[in-house]
């Protein structure tokens, strides 16, 4: 029997959420984020509540309004995913459930969060993928977070899931080369029909040969290039990867090899205003705005890989 999803081999952004200056959602900077990426040839899909997008620093209804909204900005062109964060299992099914209503055609399964400090026991992982999709009949994609966090799956934990009858993708940003490079090939033998995609943003040429697409926060500011960047990991072109690489090396260690990896969501709303998409990169406590001078670096970064205005 086929699994339920969709095709995600390509670019597949997870786009900021906007807010107005005065910290609410910003529904109409929503539509444009959301019509501008969907209109780039290569963008498969949306995934939206995401760490990039804040999403658990939203209200409920708050998030239940940033997938309509976005789901109305890409209409019937591409799916939008939700991100399920919920830390308990039965809350996770409920969130998912909302998201359906919502219009999400899928599901980025976080970890529980208390398994980032504690690990997790044998058997919840795959206990609470199968209750969120059975419990909403969402399409759930599994999230490999990573090594240096205890809520990283070991790879049996990954095969588990990923034999359920809801999971059709994963997202691994392991961020370990060793267990990447041991991992993957494994992956894909046993489980050949699950869609894997990168989402190390900060390393994007070193995972790209052994993948089928990319679903990352880097894929809102830089969709063309990134789009280029996996048809040349597909095609085997390390040539043309490491000159997409280099071109957009600038744009990488402006936006993610700041002092702490969050930072790079409030990174992300300058590139985009930098794109003339925002007006300006608002984001919600606990995330503050970045040291003085960093707009300015990180207009000149994407001015420098020819990422200019979105007309």
């Amino acid at each position: 029997m086929s699994k339920p999803g969709f095709d995600m081999r390509g670019l597949n952004p997870a786009p900021v959420t906007p807010f107005t200056r005065d910290g609410a959602v910003d529904y109409p900077a929503i539509q444009r984020i959301g019509r501008w990426l969907a209109s780039v040839d290569g963008v498969k899909s949306l995934t939206v509540l995401g760490h990039a997008g804040e999403g658990t620093f939203l209200e409920r209804d708050e998030q239940f309004k940033v997938i309509e909204a976005f789901r109305e900005s890409v209409g019937d062109r591409i799916p939008i995913i939700a991100g399920i964060t919920l830390e308990g299992t039965q809350v996770a099914v409920e969130e998912a459930k909302r998201a359906v209503k919502a219009g999400a055609k899928a599901g980025l399964v976080y970890p529980s969060h208390g398994w980032l400090r504690f690990g997790y026991q044998d058997g919840a992982p795959q206990d609470r993928y199968r209750a969120i999709h059975e419990g909403s009949g969402l399409p759930l994609i599994l999230f490999q977070y990573p090594d240096a966090t205890k809520c990283t799956y070991n790879l049996q934990t990954q095969l588990d899931i990923a034999a359920l009858p809801g999971i059709f993708a994963m997202k691994n940003g392991v961020r370990n080369m060793k267990r990447w490079d041991r991992e993957i090939p494994v992956i894909r033998k046993e489980r050949p029909d699950l869609q894997i995609l990168t989402c190390h943003d900060e390393y994007l040429l070193h995972t790209m040969f052994d993948v089928d697409g990319a679903l990352v926060g880097y894929g809102c500011i830089a969709p063309e290039l990134l789009v280029q960047m996996i048809a040349a990991g597909k095609a085997k072109d390390y040539a043309k990867a490491r000159e997409l690489h280099d071109r957009l090396l600038p744009v990488t260690a402006n936006v993610y090899h700041r002092g702490s990896h969050m930072e790079g969501s409030v990174a992300l709303k300058w590139a985009l205003v930098a794109r003339g998409i925002l007006e300006h990169a608002t984001v919600r406590s606990p995330l503050l705005p970045l040291a003085e001078g960093a707009e300015q670096e990180i207009a000149a970064a994407m001015k420098s890989a020819g990422l200019g205005k979105v007309n």
